[in-house]
């Protein structure tokens, strides 16, 4: 109980300074706000000895399990890092923090819906270790984890300086390596394995972008790769946009966020909304005005565009429901990747808009999810067959992520309109055609999870709801969130994201959602409201009459049971198609992953390579 009070009361503290810092940026009208450390040689030890430390235990753990593989790559890294660092061949310059109307943002979706995901996180392995036995109660530790997580990402997004940036870069590697692990099990440990050695394969290539800034271009900080800077700064970019690939699980390093499921429910919430995938994409959109009109953004654009295609058809033929937001979060990451890609400032708008939406958004079914397991003793989409029947408070909850997630005029497809327009804008059909045909896969998916929750099969019966208060504390904000973003989305627009393209392009820059759109949005959110409160309204004062399933004129006459063929009485069942004999796992995720990883060895030979 002291622990879930501590938990509660420094998580809102800590909320609460976040909301203040990102107000006040965003109140002020000051477009960037630099903080210049006055004795930088103090953090810099600091992080230098964090640095260390993090070689060390990733050393350790990799020979306890016999992974000699992930102590390569590791070393190859940092030891660059550390002996640039330790030889003075850095740069001396502004070691400075940013505070910037982006990070105010992020600061938002960091402070707001990570300490949330925490409080959940309080209650919730109470109950995973009630039903999870055979697991080794350590939930201290991995409560601790996920506040060590937020904090560095707070620092990342508050850093200027790449050494600083790469550091925060290298803690959350670790951290989610620690996290996906935390069962120990061997299926945790290959896992989390698997998440180890694709994110330090991409601080290898942050490593080799940081070098090249402070040896060759003498630029120390983010804020200075510019447009212009250099004609080679775009092998800098295209370095950190590799590590930014790695970061937001990109095919094709897609199965590490896959292989995060075995960890307990508020990790994969946290990994997948408010700290480690959210920091590829930040990254990405910090560098979108750099690869406008260059390969680099071409193919960052068509990498991303693929992922959004061939992930949301992946996830059509799962059924198990934290894998189907896995997809979700891998295809709507890389819708996010392709518009950064583009370098428009449409593509800016939309992949800002869609960080925003989707942090709340999927942060709020992992965890209705995780309830519902708690609560069915099961997460398959199939056995949530009349949830709104079975578990209503959860399902309604349910229901209405979903919604935020695909359904109009939810921020989700604003933001793909202004996707739409920014791929033809740069002219690619190939882009287009991943965005409609990738849209039309996700309508499907989540549409079918939909149409299960809501399918009511006659006398189904109400189930206990065993969700304790302090998750509620959690999932009703995130709930109430959704909703105010729905009807605040033209303010989002014009007070946070529009400030953010000023400061890219570092010039005033059109309304990218015109007045006439904003009356479009607004009808349609009111039309969400009326047609339900219409229907009821009309049904009122008439007769209604309860119906029969049809079943091909054999009921058993209690809409639970049919006769079949052989005039025997069997259990009615209604279950959704998943087509994985068609493009299922076992024959489509390989063949994905193989062409991602030719795009991505193009985009470093042709660029990197050529470049050098």
């Amino acid at each position: 109980m002291f622990r879930s009070l501590l938990i509660m009361a420094g998580g809102f503290a800590i909320m609460g300074v976040a909301i203040y810092v990102a107000v006040n940026v965003l109140m002020s009208g000051d477009t960037s706000q630099f903080v210049y450390l006055e004795h930088p040689e103090i953090p810099e030890k600091v992080i230098l000895c964090g640095e260390v430390f993090l070689i060390g235990l990733v050393c350790f753990l990799s020979i306890k399990y016999k992974k000699y593989y992930a102590i390569i790559f590791s070393l190859v890294g940092t030891i660059p890092v550390l002996w640039m660092d330790l030889t003075h061949k850095a740069v001396e310059g502004n070691t400075c923090l940013r505070i910037d109307t982006f990070a105010a943002v992020m600061y938002l979706i960091v402070g707001f819906v990570g300490i949330l995901i925490c409080i959940y996180a309080s209650g919730y392995m109470k109950d995973y270790h009630h039903h999870h036995t055979d697991v080794e109660d350590r939930s201290g530790y991995f409560l601790a984890l996920m506040f060590v997580f937020l904090g560095a990402m707070f620092g990342l997004i508050s850093s200027d300086n790449l050494g600083f940036i790469y550091f925060f870069w290298e803690i959350t590697s670790v951290c989610s390596f620690l996290m996906i692990g935390y069962t120990r099990t061997e299926e945790a440990v290959n896992n989390s394995f698997r998440a180890l050695w694709m994110n330090l394969l991409g601080g290898c290539g942050f490593a080799a972008g940081l070098m090249y800034c402070n040896m060759v271009l003498g630029i120390s900080n983010l804020s200075e790769i510019t447009p212009g800077v250099s004609t080679t700064i775009i092998v800098p970019v295209t370095l950190f946009a590799f590590a930014a690939l790695t970061k937001s699980a990109q095919f094709p390093f897609s199965r590490w966020l896959l292989g995060a499921m075995v960890a307990p429910t508020p990790s994969s919430a946290l990994l997948h909304s408010a700290t480690m995938v959210k920091i590829g994409v930040y990254m990405l959109i910090r560098l979108a005005p750099v690869m406008f009109g260059t390969l680099t953004g071409v193919m960052i654009t068509v990498i991303g565009g693929f992922t959004f295609f061939a992930a949301s058809l992946l996830a059509i033929t799962v059924s198990d429901g934290k894998k189907v937001l896995a997809y979700s979060t891998i295809s709507n990451l890389g819708l996010i990747t392709a518009c950064a890609g583009t370098g428009t400032t449409e593509g800016v708008w939309a992949a800002v808009m869609l960080v925003l939406f989707h942090a709340v958004s999927k942060s709020l079914l992992f965890q209705t999810v995780g309830d519902i397991e708690n609560c069915m003793g099961s997460r398959d989409i199939e056995d949530m067959h009349g949830l709104i029947i079975k578990l209503p408070r959860l399902a309604f909850i349910m229901i209405i992520g979903i919604c935020g997630m695909f359904m109009a005029p939810f921020g989700m497809l604003v933001s793909k309109w202004a996707a739409l327009k920014s791929f033809v804008d740069s002219g690619s059909v190939w882009l287009v055609l991943f965005l409609v045909f990738g849209s039309g896969s996700t309508l499907f998916y989540w549409a079918k999870w939909l149409g299960k929750i809501c399918a009511v099969i006659h006398q189904s019966f109400e189930l206990e709801d065993i969700t304790p208060r302090s998750e509620m504390v959690s999932i009703f904000p995130l709930t109430t969130m959704i909703v105010i973003m729905c009807f605040a989305f033209p303010w989002m627009s014009g007070n946070m994201i529009q400030p953010i393209l000023d400061e890219a392009y570092h010039t005033n820059i059109p309304d990218v959602i015109g007045g006439s759109d904003v009356i479009i949005m607004m009808i349609m959110v009111a039309m969400v409201f009326m047609i339900p409160i219409g229907s009821r309204i009309m049904s009122i004062g008439k007769n209604s009459k309860m119906t029969m399933s049809y079943v091909a004129g054999v009921n058993a006459g209690d809409d639970r049971h049919y006769i079949d063929s052989f005039g025997k009485e069997r259990a009615l069942y209604m279950s959704n198609w998943y087509m994985d004999e068609v493009f299922g796992e076992k024959k489509f995720l390989k063949p994905c992953i193989y062409v991602a990883t030719v795009l991505v060895a193009v985009m470093l030979i042709v660029v990197v390579g050529g470049a050098i």
